[in-house]
């Protein structure tokens, strides 16, 4: 199959998560009314494929919190078929920037990528950043499917984005982009994670709202959160 050649995008941002009870993902979506505007998608459900080396190097060195981290993921909205775009994602994070290289792809052209049976596009430097990292790992293959639902918001005329998920869930097993949006559920019922992603600084505003909501950054990752779930599950079954 032809490697897809729709547009790639190069992102460059700070990232802060913050983890919401229900009544503070209440107050908090109250708040923000008259700054930011929920995107033209609405409520949209979205799931994450990581892939990771057969002893799960990328996620234990991330849970590590070194200054340096990175993953590779491929997301699809809402179930995906071997027609439909799915986003190939090199995600890296040094120092508080996150650094992320996406492009469009399919599921079969992806499967061969990382089978080293070709490119992932049409050539360039995203490519080759991209199977730089297929190759370094060596041996690449997937690992955990995170799925969620996601509110995004935009602040009109600025670079400030917001996104609220609701009911972030993982699989270990049946992990393709095709078969179901179903999975463990990863925190407390009516619990969600908020992300703010800003190019500059957080505007007062909004720290003030952070403030008087009593919501304090954390560094929770729905991947490394799956991953101690399991490793708890493997070390339970053995003393049964």
């Amino acid at each position: 199959m032809a490697a897809v050649t729709k547009p790639i995008a190069v992102m460059k941002r700070y990232e802060l998560k913050y983890l919401l009870s229900p009544a503070q993902t209440e107050f908090f979506k109250e708040r923000i009314k008259g700054y930011m505007e929920l995107d033209q998608y609405g409520l949209t459900s979205i799931a994450s494929l990581y892939y990771d080396t057969p002893t799960y190097r990328l996620i234990r060195t991330s849970i590590e919190k070194p200054m340096f981290k990175e993953k590779i993921r491929l997301r699809s909205y809402g179930l995906a078929t071997d027609d439909s775009p799915v986003f190939l994602e090199l995600k890296r994070k040094a120092y508080g920037i996150v650094y992320k290289r996406r492009v469009q792809s399919t599921i079969p052209a992806v499967n061969k990528f990382f089978e080293k049976e070709g490119d992932i596009c049409a050539g360039g430097q995203i490519n080759r950043e991209i199977t730089t990292f297929r190759d370094y790992y060596e041996e690449l293959v997937p690992a955990c499917l995170i799925i969620y639902d996601r509110m995004a918001y935009f602040q009109p005329n600025g670079d400030l984005r917001l996104t609220i998920d609701h009911n972030p869930r993982y699989r270990s097993d049946y992990l393709g982009l095709k078969y179901s949006m179903e999975g463990i559920s990863l925190l407390p019922e009516g619990y969600t994670i908020l992300e703010v992603k800003v190019q500059q600084a957080i505007p007062l505003w909004l720290t003030d709202i952070l403030s008087e909501g009593k919501i304090y950054k954390s560094s929770f990752s729905k991947y490394g959160e799956a991953y101690k779930q399991q490793l708890q599950k493997i070390q339970k079954s053995k003393f049964k």
